[in-house]
């Protein structure tokens, strides 16, 4: 809802989308979740702690952020929290400052270590928290499977999700892969991303056709799925598009305008049809 200074037109109803940056009111948001899911579980039992496993699993995490992260040996760790120690700088403080003062893109890598590195069970409410911050803040980011990417609309990331949980390793390791590769801030490779999509694709092909070297075709026929044969022909064409000998994986040097539009459509595409051929034979089970 439209607060009073938005309705009278003194603060825009939206401000700029943020793509090359974090500002403050989002590096705040971010840095909240990050308190409230990992930080605040820092309580030895020696100091009342009532989860020690989950404060030994919070302290680990801050030493492999110390190692991997900011590169530092790990007989310089300082004690993890300040106030239980005296005043030298300890790692919390330490973390604080880095993440308050590092470039947007940092701060985004810090947010995928700590998701990647941190007690599984926090990861989906942290997740879904900075999400909102995101949200709210304009970010031209989300959490998608615990990497950073720049899809929005949460109909594609669910599809992304589902796929990549979808019980199918094969499947899983594609659509991970084409995520990283997608994601990548640095050095985004598209064209493969394209490829580990349909990747996907093709080996949950392979596993319901019973057959590793079945074809998308013969997967339909085998599920028997009636469908339209314009909605076939447009699977197919998608298909084709990577695999004929035009496609994607033959044309390698010959094809150099491919954008994240188009790598970020085929991962939405083909999980979304990796979804629903799973559904599809679930249903003939």
């Amino acid at each position: 809802m439209a607060s009073f200074s938005q309705r009278k037109g003194i603060i825009p109803l939206k401000k700029e989308i943020q793509i090359d940056a974090v500002d403050e009111k989002l590096r705040n948001g971010l840095w909240t979740a990050l308190q409230v899911f990992y930080w605040k579980n820092w309580e030895p039992e020696q100091f009342g702690g009532y989860q020690p496993d989950l404060a030994r699993a919070i302290d680990t995490l801050a030493s492999r952020v110390w190692i991997h992260l900011f590169k530092n040996p790990i007989d310089t760790r300082p004690v993890f929290y300040e106030q239980r120690y005296g005043p030298a700088a300890a790692f919390l403080h330490i973390a604080r400052d880095y993440f308050f003062s590092a470039q947007w893109y940092e701060v985004y890598d810090f947010l995928e270590f700590v998701a990647q590195n941190g007690p599984a069970a926090s990861y989906d409410p942290f997740a879904l928290l900075c999400n909102d911050f995101l949200e709210t803040e304009n970010a031209a980011y989300r959490f998608v499977n615990k990497k950073i990417v720049q899809i929005t609309q949460p109909q594609e990331i669910a599809a992304i999700e589902d796929a990549a949980s979808s019980g199918h390793d094969a499947v899983r390791r594609h659509i991970e892969t084409a995520l990283g590769l997608l994601s990548d801030r640095k050095t985004p490779d598209y064209r493969n991303s394209i490829k580990e999509s349909i990747s996907a694709v093709e080996s949950l092909c392979g596993t319901i056709a019973g057959d590793s070297k079945a074809t998308l075709g013969q997967a339909i026929k085998k599920l028997d799925l009636n469908l339209h044969p314009a909605l076939e022909k447009g699977f197919s064409s998608i298909y084709g598009y990577t695999s004929d000998a035009d496609g994607i994986r033959h044309a390698i040097h010959e094809e150099r305008n491919l954008e994240f539009s188009d790598a970020k459509f085929m991962l939405v595409a083909c999980s979304a049809f990796v979804n629903y051929l799973i559904a599809k034979q679930a249903v003939r089970k």
